[in-house]
């Protein structure tokens, strides 16, 4: 596989710098991509470079992915309007921990000569003093080069502290110390990073080689990758809650998959592409059986399937869609009886649940008074209005359509204790205690 071939056909390639292509194809080459630890948890904009690394390993050559302990401590003001708050350094290890495990669910870690590698730019920070710093890099890269990068000019009105007008000159640090100490010859990463990346270059071309010609083997590469955004301009990657993140524990697996699922059609040749290791020919097809029935949410289906099993599991994959069919789906009766005891917390998260005690069902006579007085009026504010929807056919009682407002309450509680009441589109979980 030609990595940059197969950037160029999926979208994925916005920069690079001369002599990439030549590079990547002579040799293995090792490169790398910086993640900053001022969350727990990556999101699904980081998976944009994360695919960048995936597709690099791809083609045989070693991804380095760089968790910066140190550079994580001032954050990088690219794109950001106003300095961010500084972590405690128990926060930052936490989060390191966190997104290195998030990581081995992309990378091979154990694959011989091009497995992956995790570092952490606090170990050889952590032994350079202020002053040996400034000797080290500081007097390789003019004030002038520094002010010309975008993520300080966007800066300057506003206000940019000596802290963080530092941080590309950390960042080309970093690159330079793997280019010494674990030969690595690219930096990657979102079109933002450009100007972080490029100064990497620019030290590691002075201090190896000074200002005269650089020699092929002290040559160091850049390439950048489209930030990901809708077809409307907008930033990709948030949902009305906020981040789509790669952790169940703060976007469940349904959460995820329904992100995707509902992706617009004029946003999914870009997303198939970027997120997805389908093939060329694999895309294509979905793409023409997608125009020629739009309605049945193809392309969707496909890249809700290939990115939450990678992030979540086949496990975690299988439940989103149960939980889709549950919720909204064509689910029945049987697969409410398939959900198992430890599934209805995820599958019913989010949907408005009350509890209905022993004497509450004891005082029900038929299913007006369920909906009703057992539900203290949470499902239906009056026993009018719940015989009005039962009669126009508006209720499902475990998926199950209920017209007769003297039906019998239902002796059949899924698990033992759940009755899923569906009004409409919406529904209600009531759990017998």
């Amino acid at each position: 596989m030609n990595f940059i071939e197969e950037l160029r056909w999926r979208g994925m390639l916005h920069d690079m710098t001369p002599g990439t292509d030549e590079q990547l194809t002579s040799q293995m080459t090792a490169g790398y991509i910086g993640f900053d630890p001022t969350a727990a948890s990556l999101h699904i904009g980081n998976l944009a470079t994360i695919m960048l690394l995936v597709h690099l390993q791809r083609a045989g050559h070693k991804p380095y992915a760089l968790v910066g302990g140190a550079t994580g401590m001032i954050g990088d003001p690219s794109g950001k309007a106003a300095e961010r708050e500084f972590l405690s350094e128990e926060t930052l290890r936490h989060n390191q921990e966190a997104i290195r495990l998030q990581l081995t669910k992309f990378l091979d870690f154990e694959s011989g000569a091009n497995s992956a590698e995790m570092v952490n730019n606090y170990d050889w920070f952590k032994e350079i003093s202020f002053l040996g710093f400034l000797r080290e890099a500081g007097k390789h890269i003019s004030v002038n080069y520094m002010m010309a990068k975008d993520s300080v000019k966007k800066r300057l009105e506003t206000g940019i502290s000596f802290t963080e007008f530092s941080y590309q000159l950390l960042q080309g640090y970093d690159f330079y110390w793997l280019y010494k100490n674990k030969n690595v010859r690219l930096q990657m990463g979102g079109s933002d990073q450009w100007g972080n990346i490029t100064t990497g270059t620019e030290l590691i071309r002075r201090k190896e080689a000074g200002e005269s010609p650089v020699r092929e083997e002290h040559q160091a590469f850049a390439l950048t990758t489209p930030l990901v955004t809708k077809a409307d301009g907008t930033k990709f990657g948030k949902s009305e809650s906020g981040n789509v993140w790669l952790d169940p524990a703060l976007t469940s697996p349904y959460q995820f998959y329904q992100f995707w699922l509902n992706a617009a059609d004029a946003d999914c040749a870009r997303l198939i592409r970027v997120f997805t290791l389908l093939s060329r020919e694999e895309i294509e097809e979905t793409e023409r059986l997608h125009t020629e029935a739009p309605h049945l949410r193809l392309l969707q289906k496909a890249i809700a399937k290939d990115v939450t099993i990678r992030v979540h599991s086949e496990a975690g994959y299988e439940l989103a869609v149960k939980a889709s069919e549950v919720l909204f789906g064509k689910a029945t009766l049987e697969t409410l009886r398939s959900i198992q005891i430890d599934e209805f917390g995820v599958i019913f998260e989010g949907v408005p649940q009350t509890d209905v005690s022993a004497d509450e069902l004891a005082a029900c006579k038929d299913i007006t008074d369920l909906l009703s007085v057992a539900s203290r009026g949470e499902v239906y504010a009056s026993k009018g209005e719940a015989r009005r929807a039962l009669v126009q056919n508006a209720v499902s009682i475990n998926k199950e359509k209920v017209a007769d407002p003297t039906t019998p309450v239902p002796s059949e509680w899924l698990q033992g204790r759940y009755i899923l009441v569906s009004k409409g589109k919406k529904n209600h979980l009531l759990k017998k205690v």
